[in-house]
């Protein structure tokens, strides 16, 4: 692996960070729509304190996370952190990129002055359960979801 760089994802990056995101599809899934997805991240980017990174070995893109620093008024005003969509490319994994790039985001959230950084991990997903662990995140918690119906047209 010759020098890793994380940066910000940049417009002209959406098609390798589609692609890496890719991961998270189910088998046969159609490829993702192309405008949609630079409208979807049009407005991530107006958002405060939201991003889309990507790591990158060279001019290859290995891995791709988002983080978002929200402000908060528990906890004595004090912001925190959210990764989500943390990919690292098939073939790549187990070389130190995750690892990498969950330092990056924790380095951020504490320059930001966060009091945590969470994600979610679906229970299924033992090994990335261990790699979290490594890096010092803990289990607390339950999370819970429910889907909801697509919005009419």
């Amino acid at each position: 692996m010759t020098a890793l760089r994380i940066r910000l994802a940049e417009r002209s990056d959406l098609p390798a960070v589609l692609r890496l995101l890719r991961a998270f599809d189910p088998p046969g899934a159609p490829e993702p729509d192309r405008e949609e997805a630079e409208r979807v991240f049009a407005r991530i980017e107006s958002y405060p304190d939201f991003a889309v990174y990507i790591a990158e070995d060279g001019d290859q893109a290995v891995g791709t996370f988002s983080l978002l620093v929200m402000d908060n008024l528990a906890h004595g005003f004090t912001p925190a952190g959210l990764v989500e969509s943390v990919v690292v490319a098939e073939g790549r994994r187990g070389q130190g990129i995750g690892s990498a790039m969950m330092r990056f985001a924790m380095d951020r959230c504490a320059e930001a002055g966060c009091y945590k950084l969470a994600l979610s991990s679906n229970v299924r997903r033992e090994d990335a359960h261990r790699f979290y662990e490594r890096l010092g995140f803990v289990q607390h918690g339950l999370s819970f979801s429910v889907a909801l119906p697509a919005p009419r047209a």
